[in-house]
């Protein structure tokens, strides 16, 4: 079902569930203040390290569409260096199971832990890592949302360098008792994310837009062996997918929606704060447009060539009035707005991109 360099969309994690639909309820991202640490970190999937004993964990989980609450507990620490990002993940589960031993295999086919990072916050060029409960990995390089013609996604990306560790409270694939969950622990080397040879991209103050999804599935005993449960014809029941900052729709594959991560200079055990900027709020408000126009298309056949079509109200935040504009041109089109609280030119394309300039 792979292609060498390109998934068919049906491969997209989640899309056995996808909806068209956007949310009608209005979502705020969740944001995360990562601090600095100067302290070892041994990556063993243990909790102990002293630098977490600092850290609070995050809110727990909730489902993607963020209406529901997960059947199990999820949550998150956050820790960086000069050299890596690093991530604790503790997850209830009663029966922890894995059978999917291959790289780059489809990982969320079991149970798994997921982590999405778009370091420079414009929906394209972003990473995703899948880890299951024995430790396999897939890590692949997406050059735009499934969402956009013309998406890659490059399996033979590598997280070079990456260190990734599972304890398991109970006993592995054993259906026998009941576990009482997983730990995760990672640390991913800044290094594989750099663009160039010279890039400097550690985030010293700064935020990048990354999510955590964790994919659970009701399961049944074939010969004492766990797999996916099926209904009555066979099929694949749906899975459950469980997120930190939640998308508002089932697909994990529309990055403006992630939450934030500030990554504070502060060292661990010191406090730090950190607001979500109204620039990203303005952002917001452009990708609310861009899928206004996607659906303006689909009914019309057509582009809408006025803001006042896309959008019913004025656009205000913070008490400013927003003046957007839209222009079409041969190939597509452009929204742009000159932000009153950074005069930068916000743009979005048509095919999603964002620049800010």
């Amino acid at each position: 079902m792979i292609l060498k360099f390109q998934y068919l969309s049906i491969l997209c994690c989640f899309l056995t569930t996808i909806a068209t639909a956007q949310s009608k309820v209005e979502i705020t991202p969740e944001s995360y203040i990562a601090y600095h640490t100067s302290e070892a970190i041994l990556i063993d999937g243990n909790e102990k390290d002293a630098s977490w004993n600092k850290v609070t964990w995050s809110e727990p989980f909730i489902d993607i569409q963020g209406v529901k609450k997960p059947t199990y507990k999820t949550q998150i620490k956050m820790l960086w260096d000069d050299t890596y990002f690093y991530i604790l993940a503790k997850m209830e589960e009663p029966h922890v199971w894995a059978d999917i031993t291959k790289h780059d295999a489809i990982i969320f086919h079991n149970n798994d832990f997921e982590v999405f990072i778009d370091p420079d916050g414009d929906t394209h060029n972003y990473y995703e890592i899948e880890v299951n409960a024995i430790n396999t990995i897939w890590d692949l390089f997406i050059t735009k949302p499934y969402r956009e013609q013309n998406n890659i996604a490059l399996n033979d990306w590598m997280a070079t360098g990456m260190k990734s560790a599972v304890t398991i409270d109970g006993t592995l694939n054993n259906p026998n008792d009941t576990d009482k969950g997983w730990v995760l622990e990672m640390a991913i080397p800044w290094s594989v994310y750099k663009k160039s040879y010279f890039e400097k991209n550690v985030p010293k103050d700064e935020f990048w837009r990354v999510n955590f999804s964790r994919v659970n599935w009701d399961y049944q005993l074939t010969d004492g062996k766990y797999e996916r449960k099926k209904d009555v014809k066979g099929k694949y029941l749906p899975e459950y997918n469980w997120v930190w900052s939640p998308q508002g729709v089932i697909n994990m594959h529309e990055p403006e929606k992630w939450g934030y991560v500030y990554f504070s200079s502060k060292e661990v055990g010191r406090r730090d704060t950190f607001e979500i900027p109204n620039d990203e709020k303005l952002k917001w408000e452009l990708y609310k447009l861009y899928r206004a126009q996607k659906k303006h298309f689909t009914v019309n056949k057509k582009w809408a060539t006025a803001i006042k079509k896309l959008a019913a109200a004025p656009i205000i935040i913070d008490g400013k009035k927003m003046n957007l504009k839209l222009e079409n041109h041969r190939f597509g089109w452009t929204i742009f707005v000159k932000s009153p609280f950074s005069n930068k030119t916000l743009i979005i394309k048509e095919d999603g991109s964002f620049l800010k300039q």
